[in-house]
Parts: structure tokens; sequence; C-alpha cells
């Protein structure tokens, strides 16, 4: 079965083809830098690190652009109220966005353009839907005249005549901004500068972009015309993408993205997240507060990512549950390679990994529009079955199992869990040295066993509760006392 992904802009499913063969262009609406990034970051940006995994996976070649909005009226406030500048503020939150996705396992991105990077683009942009008659000036200001692109609503399903009657009664004829458009819907191109706010320098008079023309803007100048996949969370397919769809393509006369794709939203105990209802969390205190990333990772993974999320403690148990559950698979190798003895259990990774079952189900149920719940399944039931072999070698000193099975199982899981960006590592050989010795844990065992010989068995209790403090079990059986780690 070959990729199909829902497409906003049709509404239907859609065998996924691409502009170039073998590559993949794809354009992240990202952040407005202003604050913390909160939990519907997380999903956004997990989902999309996912998907462009996934494609990697079945062979693209993917350059993926994020782009960074650093001048805004939130951004412009933020630099009010903290007595600072537009710049220092960008500045602070866009290095807060890397800690907080590197916490996340998030791989960069190819580039991160920023729209005060972007300047030129934006201005030739804008001056050629000027020349093309989509664009007028109106007292410093430039407008976009959503009149003048028939498709107008194409991605929202909205018209301009519903819109209107919808809005009659609520728009401000007095509003300054309203007096200056032609029609109540067109919106900013270019703002003419306030005083005390940062302004370039244009053909229409000093001032700054609006926020919808700066994506245009960088997806041209940094993947052309026409992408393959233009991603964003569903919040912002109206205005957002569709002004930028009426934008690019009034001036290109070619489709902006052949798919649009968008997240569902995240909602906190059934109630949308908002800082006056007092549930607005940011990605740095749900991990300060010991929440383990993969588990963050895990929640957002087993939703279809186009529905919405409800965060709620139990929510985040179970994928806590679930993450463990998959942890202890991908640490069987490194935890009982060497006692099965068989292939190179030491390098963990499944680069050399012949096409199986597993990896041909894994496939099939991702294709079906990035299925990445039903792509689990898959997963959990490769950790479990090496669970229940890890149980079987604890419990009994070995197992049936024909080493290469286990091994090749193991580094399936690994495979399929690195396209999740599910990862686990063994404690490091420090970290081993600082724990109880195999010498000294075999002496405490020795000690414990003279005591029960005796019938101390206070003495053999103390000593198994010392052990389990240090986390080792035992394991007490007809052939004597096995330990594990």
């Amino acid at each position: 079965m070959t990729l199909s992904i829902y497409n906003t802009l049709t509404r239907r499913q859609e065998q996924f083809t691409t502009v170039e063969p073998g590559k993949v262009k794809m354009y992240y609406c990202g952040v407005t830098v202003y604050d913390y990034c909160h939990l519907g970051h997380a999903r956004a940006c997990i989902v999309w690190d996912v998907v462009r995994r996934y494609l990697q996976f079945i062979g693209y070649d993917v350059r993926y652009i994020q782009n960074f909005t650093d001048i805004d009226d939130k951004i412009l406030k933020r630099a009010r109220e903290e007595d600072s500048s537009m710049e220092v503020v960008a500045e602070k939150y866009i290095q807060a966005y890397f800690e907080d996705m590197s916490r996340l396992g998030i791989k960069e991105a190819d580039e991160y353009p920023r729209a005060t990077h972007t300047m030129n683009g934006i201005q030739r942009l804008i001056h050629d839907l000027e020349h093309k008659g989509f664009a007028y000036p109106s007292h410093g200001d430039v407008y976009y005249a959503v009149q003048n692109f028939a498709e107008y609503g194409k991605l929202s399903g909205r018209k301009l005549e519903d819109m209107q009657a919808g809005a009659s009664e609520r728009v401000n004829v007095e509003d300054a901004e309203y007096k200056k458009k032609r029609y109540p819907f067109d919106f900013a191109l270019w703002k003419s500068a306030k005083p005390g706010e940062p302004a370039w320098e244009s053909p229409w008079g000093k001032g700054r972009p609006g926020w919808h023309i700066e994506c245009s803007a960088m997806v041209r100048d940094r993947l052309g015309d026409t992408i393959d996949i233009h991603a964003g969370g569903a919040d912002l397919i109206f205005p957002h993408h569709e002004n930028e769809i009426a934008q690019s393509e009034a001036v290109t006369g070619k489709p902006l993205a052949n798919y649009w794709l968008h997240n569902g939203m995240v909602k906190v105990d059934g109630e949308k997240m908002s800082k006056s209802l007092g549930n607005f969390i940011t990605i740095r205190q749900l991990l300060d507060r010991g929440v383990d990333p993969m588990a963050v990772r895990l929640f957002v993974m087993m939703a279809q990512y186009r529905k919405p999320i409800d965060f709620t403690d139990d929510a985040i148990l179970a994928a806590t549950n679930g993450w463990h559950t998959i942890k202890e698979g991908l640490l069987f190798g490194y935890q009982h390679g060497k006692k099965l003895g068989t292939g190179d259990w030491g390098l963990g990774t499944g680069n050399n990994l012949i096409s199986n079952t597993y990896i041909q189900r894994f496939k099939e149920a991702v294709n079906d529009d990035f299925n990445f719940p039903g792509g689990l399944a898959i997963i959990f039931e490769l950790a479990k079955e090496l669970n229940r072999e890890r149980n079987i070698i604890v419990h009994q000193g070995k197992t049936e199992t024909p080493g290469n099975e286990l091994l090749q199982k193991w580094q399936t899981l690994i495979t399929l869990t690195e396209v999740l960006g599910l990862t686990a590592q063994p404690e490091s050989e420090t970290s081993q040295q600082d724990s109880l010795s195999d010498v000294y844990i075999e002496d405490l065992i020795q000690q414990r066993q003279e005591a029960r010989k005796t019938k101390n068995f206070a003495e053999s209790d103390r000593i198994r509760d010392e052990l389990k403090a240090q986390g080792i079990e035992l394991i007490d059986s007809k052939e004597g006392t096995r330990w594990h780690r």
C-alpha cells in the first residue's frame, strides 16, 4: 500500500505524489516567539517531526522548513511589559524554543527563516501583488483585495458573501483600519510605522509586514513556487493559510502547496487551554514536574493527528505506563543480548535490517493517512514479546527462542521506535560502576544463603530489602538464586 494522506484543500484522502520524484518540500508554520511554548506547540511539533521522520523512513529526501514569526503585536507588547526590545524578546524565546524541543527529541528543521530576515522577499511579493491588481495602498498601509481572487475561501470552505452577511452587524464602521479598506475582509500586507515601533523602509513608506505575507514570502524564498506539504495547526486554516494561498497563487498562478495538512487542537481536562482558565501548561512546566518526554511523545502519537486530544492526568499516566512497556523492550538487547550470544547485540540498530513482517505491517498502517496509532500497535506487540522473553530469562536463566530471532525482533523494535522518535539508552558504564558491583551482589547473596541455612530469616529479608533498594531483584528457584538489575 502506497502512502495516502488527507488533504484539507480537497477534503478527501489522496495518494501522495511529489513535485520532484523522491523528494519532499515541506513547510510548517512555526511559532510566534513572545512566550514559552505550550502543549499545543508540543503536539504540532511532535506530529510534524514524526511525519518528516516517516517520509524519510520510506525513502524520501525531505527538505523541512519551519519559520519563526519574530515581528508581531504580541512580541511588541511583551517587549513593552519587560522594558525590552522586539529583538531581545524574540531571541529569548527562540532559544527557549530550541531548549524545549531538544528535551522532546524534536529533530531540528533544515532551516529556520525569520520574518525580519525575509524583508526583501516580502516587499517583492507585495510589489508583484500590487502590479497584478491584487493589492492597493491606503494611507501608508497596503491591503490585499480579496474580491479580486476568485478562489478565495477554497481551503476553509468559506464564501465571502456568507462572511459578509454574518459580519454585517459586527463591523465597526468607525474603526480607523476599516476606513482604509475598500472591502471589510481585505487584509493588511504592509502596516505603516507607529511611533516607537520597529519599521523598515519600503516603496509605501516606513512600516512592517502583515502576518500572512511573511509565510508566503518565506515559502517562496526557501522552497519555490509550489511545495509538496504545507503543515500547521487546524486553527491556522482560516484566515492564515487561506490568505497565504490568495497571496502566493495570485502572483505565481501555481498551487502554493499540493497537500495541506492540519493537526488537531489540544484541550486540558476537556477545556480549551487558556491562561484565563488557569489550565495553560508550558512544555517546560510539564517536563520539570517529572513527566518523561518520551511519554509526552507517546501521548501525542496515540491519537489520530487530525483529531483533538484531551490532556488529563489519566491520559499522561496511561502514556507513561505505555512508554515503560516500550522502554523495557528497547533495553532488552542491552541487558540480555550477551547471554544469548548470537549476532551483534552491541550495535543496537536496525540499519542492516532486512524487510520483515513487522516492518511491512507498520508501513501498511501508517501509510493510511499517517496512522501512527496503528503503527504503535505493532511496536507494542514487539515490545511485549521481548518483555515476555525477558521474564523467562530472568526467572529460568534461559529461553527456548532462538537468539537470532530475538535479535531481529529487538533491532526491528529499535528501527520502528526511531521513526516515532522514541529512544531509550542503557545505563552508561560510569553509572554502572557507581552502582553495586556484580562481585558485591554475589557476596551479599551468599551471606543471605548462609542466613537462610541457619533460619535467620530476619537477616535474609534485610539483605533482600537492601538489594531491592539498590534496584536488584532476586529470584529464588530450585536451581538457586539469580539476580537482575
